[in-house]
């Protein structure tokens, strides 16, 4: 699925685990620079 976030950047917040961790994962997948937390 081409979601269009390629090249842009996300913060996700409780990325050690569960829906944070999916999250960040699926944003990383879809081409978009991620910072995470936990």
């Amino acid at each position: 699925m081409d979601l269009g976030l390629k090249g842009k950047r996300a913060i996700v917040t409780g990325a050690s685990r569960g829906i944070g961790r999916c999250c960040a994962l699926a944003l990383a997948r879809e081409g978009a620079r991620v910072c995470v937390t936990a």
